[in-house]
């Protein structure tokens, strides 16, 4: 088996150290990955000999997605099996908290590009798989290095919750998607929360104090993390439980908390081991 993956950060990294571990031969663009993203040659070459292509690069400042523009045409005419696509939930908008699945309208929110690319990703081709991801931890990414690096904050915003998903169950849905039917499906832990409950769970298990707690005003927080917290919903991850059988293996942020403290450094948190030899 051949993954070839677009974007080969943080979620994808996990995902193909996994495989790599089951025998996979892994290419990619990205920091992590052996290939440029503009080496045309070489991507179109690794992508004819790919059983299975994933991207998880988000649209770009003027909106659209690279991966489509550039490649989408070698995608469709490509001999994969498989093709998915690391989306967000935050294409639903603001929901009032109420939950949302996979039928739930999309483009209503401020992440109008993600919303296009979702669609476009979905019209490409009947193989494509599409999982839409909410807030994304572990290790190295986790209320506990905010807590560390002093940027961990809690904000007086009532009634306000979050859906997160760990890292390693990413890895797990994507790996359960690869032999379920196309379609889209959201990758999410079973108890979206108040961010400040998570931060205080962190400090508990470092034996430190929580950060005061501040308005939205006081927190000065750029126009972009403001509008984060105008959005408001709980994302809905039955359809890939029925469908994938997928469920995560961190049900809600305290078993995934207590994982990365007990296996967790701070010395070691950011550092991941390399998925492949760099390319002679």
């Amino acid at each position: 088996m051949r993954l070839f993956v677009f974007g080969l950060g943080y979620s994808a990294g996990v995902l193909a150290r996994r495989l790599v571990a089951l025998g996979w031969r892994i290419d990619g663009t990205g920091r992590n990955g052996n290939l440029a993203f503009d080496d045309h040659a070489g991507v179109g070459a690794a992508l004819g000999e790919a059983t299975h292509v994933l991207s998880s690069v988000p649209p770009g400042r003027d909106g659209r997605d690279p991966v489509l523009d550039v490649y989408g045409t070698a995608l469709r005419a490509g001999p994969a099996d498989w093709i998915g696509y690391l989306s967000s939930t935050g294409v639903y908008g603001d929901c009032g908290g109420a939950w949302v699945d996979e039928t739930a309208a999309i483009g209503g929110g401020r992440r109008s590009a993600r919303s296009d690319a979702d669609r476009d990703w979905q019209a490409l081709d009947p193989r494509v798989r599409v999982f839409r991801l909410p807030g994304i931890y572990g290790p190295g990414r986790s209320a506990f290095d905010r807590l560390r690096d002093g940027t961990a904050r809690r904000l007086i915003a009532p009634g306000q919750v979050f859906s997160r998903v760990h890292v390693d169950d990413i890895a797990g849905g994507v790996i359960a998607g690869m032999a379920g039917p196309p379609g889209v499906y959201n990758l999410a832990d079973h108890e979206p929360s108040d961010p400040n409950v998570v931060i205080e769970e962190a400090a508990r298990l470092m034996g430190v104090a929580p950060p005061p707690l501040m308005t939205l005003e006081q927190a000065a927080l750029s126009p972009m993390a403001r509008a984060f917290y105008a959005e408001n919903r709980r994302i809905a991850n039955g359809k890939a439980w029925r469908v994938l059988g997928w469920q995560p293996r961190f049900g809600s942020y305290r078993e995934g908390l207590r994982d990365l403290n007990a296996t967790t450094s701070p010395a070691s948190a950011s550092v991941a081991p390399a998925i492949f030899s760099p390319v002679q």
